[in-house]
């Protein structure tokens, strides 16, 4: 069997050591140098159309310009929704059981907030039944839309 001196065992160990110590700096300085991820914020601001009241719990879908869905977040109980995007137009469309669609568009800019109002008014028919099973069926139909448009890209 061959004997390596503890010498020569403790010179490979070190050279290794400042092999790997070299790798990390050099990937640590990439990674520095690298572009940031071009992120903006999108704020929808949800109201009631005619009092002007915040709406929560309202649907807040991200979209392409080809309605492709990025996203979706809820409206807080300030009527407040929001999202970091990349950089890019998107569509935002707002819905809510009670009160008709909305869309917007927005351009996302990198480190910037793009603030959005939207205004949603009341659905006729109201909270009744007639008028809840309306909207459900409208929004079934909305999404099996949207489903096949996503497949059409």
């Amino acid at each position: 069997m061959a004997r390596v001196s503890l010498t020569g065992f403790q010179t490979a160990v070190g050279i290794t050591a400042g092999l790997i110590s070299i790798l990390g700096a050099t990937y640590s300085a990439i990674q520095l140098v690298r572009p940031a991820p071009s992120f903006g914020e999108v704020v929808a601001i949800v109201r009631d159309a005619k009092s002007g009241n915040p709406v929560a719990e309202a649907t807040v879908e991200i979209l392409t310009p080809q309605d492709a869905l990025v996203t979706t977040v809820t409206s807080a109980g300030d009527g407040r929704a929001q999202q970091m995007l990349k950089e890019g137009t998107y569509r935002v469309r707002v819905s809510h059981p009670q009160f008709g669609a909305e869309v917007r568009q927005v351009h996302v800019v990198p480190r910037q907030r793009a603030e959005i109002r939207v205004p949603l008014t009341q659905r006729a028919g109201g909270s009744s039944p007639i008028g809840q099973a309306r909207r459900a069926v409208d929004e079934g139909i909305g999404a099996v839309e949207r489903f096949f448009k996503s497949l059409g890209r």
